[in-house]
C-alpha cells in the first residue's frame, strides 16, 4: 500500500503558540494552571497538558481567585475578560493572533457605523468570542440562505468578517451573496483569511487526485478537520475523520492501492504517525509526502511569558 501525506498538515502557528503558552506557564508558575475551554480542539493535546498540571474548565467560576488562567486559542468575549478581572485572575491570553485580527477588524467596522455580519458556525467558541468582542449587534450567517433571511435594508452600510477556520473557498459563495444583496459593503482582503486553513484545504484537494481513500487525523469537534473530510468527500474520495490509529477500520482501506493522510490544524504529528502504524499492521506500507507549501510563520508568546 502507498501512503501519501498531505503537505502542509497538522499544527499551525496559532496552535503551536497556544500549546507553548500553557507549557511555558506551567514552567514559570508551576501547576496548577487553569485553561478556559480546550486550549485547542484535540483530546490528545488536552490530556497531555493535563498530565503536566493544566486544569481545563468551561466556566471561570471553576477557577480559584487569583489563579493563573489561560484563554484558549479560540478567543473569548469581553464578558469573560471582565469576569476574569473581577475575580482577580492572572490572565494569559493565548488567542490566536489571526483571531485577534478578526476581532479588531470587526471593532473597526462597527466603529464606522456599519452593521456587522459574521460568517461562521453557530456555537463555535471562536464565533462566540468574536460576537462578544464587538460592541454592537453581530449578525451570524452560515449559508447563502441565511444571507437572504437577513433583516437588514439593502442600502444599509454593512461589513463582514469570517471565522478563521473557514477558507477563501468556504466563504466565497456567501460573500458573493452578500455583495449581491447590499449596495454598501466592506470586508477584509482575502489575504487576511487564515493561511493555515486555506493551505490545508488546497493540499487535501491535491491529495484527492492521487489516492483511493483519505484519512483525516483530527478531533470530531474540530471545525477545520471536519472541513478537510468534507473536501475529500466532495472530490469523490471516501474520506474518514479519525482521532488516532485505534479508530482505523480495516475495511475502509481494504483493496485501496493508495491512501492519503492529512491532519487538522490542532492535530499533532505523533497522531499521524500512529495512523501510519495502524496501516502498517495491516500490511507493507510505502510512505511519501506530497510536495506543498512550506509554512514558516511563527507567533510570539504572550508578553507575560517572554524570555528576558
Amino acid at each position: 500500500m502507498r501512503v501519501i501525506l498531505a503537505q502542509p498538515r497538522g499544527f499551525c502557528a496559532g496552535v503551536v503558540r497556544a500549546i507553548d503558552t500553557v507549557e511555558r506557564a506551567l514552567e514559570k508558575y508551576g501547576p496548577p494552571v487553569y485553561v478556559r475551554h480546550e486550549i485547542v480542539h484535540n483530546k490528545f493535546v488536552v490530556e497531555s497538558l493535563k498530565a503536566k498540571g493544566a486544569v481545563f474548565v468551561e466556566d471561570l467560576s471553576e477557577v480559584p481567585p487569583h489563579a493563573v488562567t489561560i484563554f484558549s486559542a479560540h478567543g473569548v468575549s469581553n464578558a469573560v475578560e471582565s469576569d476574569a478581572a473581577v475575580r482577580g485572575l492572572a490572565v494569559i491570553n493565548a488567542t490566536c493572533p489571526l483571531v485577534t485580527k478578526v476581532h479588531n477588524q470587526g471593532k473597526r467596522y462597527a466603529g464606522q457605523g456599519r452593521v456587522l455580519i459574521l460568517i461562521g458556525h453557530a456555537g463555535h467558541p471562536e464565533v462566540e468570542g468574536t460576537q462578544g468582542q464587538i460592541p454592537a449587534p453581530v449578525h451570524l450567517v452560515q449559508t447563502v440562505q441565511d444571507v437572504a433571511s437577513l433583516d437588514i435594508p439593502i442600502e444599509t452600510p454593512v461589513a463582514y468578517v469570517t471565522q478563521t477556520t473557514l477558507s477563501v473557498d468556504d466563504t466565497r459563495e456567501i460573500i458573493a451573496a452578500l455583495e449581491r444583496r447590499f449596495t454598501n459593503i466592506l470586508g477584509p482582503d482575502t489575504k487576511d483569511i487564515c493561511y493555515a486553513t486555506q493551505n490545508r484545504q488546497v493540499a487535501v484537494r491535491e491529495l484527492s487526485k492521487l489516492v483511493d481513500v483519505i484519512l483525516v487525523v483530527g478531533a470530531k469537534n474540530s471545525s477545520n478537520s471536519n472541513r478537510l473530510k468534507e473536501i475529500g468527500a466532495e472530490s469523490g474520495i471516501p474520506s474518514y475523520l479519525i482521532a488516532d490509529g485505534r479508530e482505523l477500520e480495516p475495511e475502509w482501506v481494504r483493496g485501496a492501492k493508495t491512501v492519503g493522510i492529512t491532519a487538522g490544524a490542532s492535530a499533532p504529528e505523533v497522531l499521524v504517525e500512529d495512523v501510519i502504524g495502524a496501516l502498517k499492521r495491516l500490511g507493507p506500507v510505502d510512505v511519501s509526502t506530497l510536495p506543498g507549501r512550506e509554512e514558516t510563520i511563527e507567533f510570539r508568546l504572550p508578553p507575560e511569558l517572554a524570555i528576558v
